[in-house]
């Protein structure tokens, strides 16, 4: 079985920072591409970011310049570290990964229990 857990939220002032984190855990074999996604009060659940297993990186173009997406394999964690955060970026970040665990069957794609972020104006 594999959870991922995020961690890091919370409620910031506009302008101000916030890092978030993600752990995963289980019988891992291979992590492949990792991300983040944001929903907002009554939304849908929109792409944040994502990270390839290779490092490249892509970003909604509401937080390119903003916010930056990293990863630690030998952890197996992705980060999410959010700058100049605006009211617009409140919501529940969750956090997502397409996963090989170690049996026969191939990889797939888990979510996080999510972790709330709140920007006050």
């Amino acid at each position: 079985q594999v959870q991922l857990v995020e961690s890091g939220g919370g409620l910031v002032q506009a302008g101000g920072s916030l890092s978030l984190s993600c752990a995963a855990s289980g019988s891992i074999y291979r992590i492949y591409n990792m991300g983040w996604y944001h929903q907002a009060p009554g939304k849908e659940r929109d792409l944040v970011a994502t990270i390839t297993i290779g490092g490249s990186t892509n970003y909604a173009d509401s937080v390119k310049g903003r916010f930056t997406v990293s990863r630690d394999d030998a952890k197996k964690m992705v980060y999410l570290q959010m700058e100049s955060l605006k009211p617009d970026d409140t919501g529940v970040y969750y956090c997502n990964a397409d996963i090989k665990i170690i049996s026969p069957l191939p990889w797939k794609n888990y979510w996080g229990q999510g972790t709330q972020v709140t920007v006050s104006s």
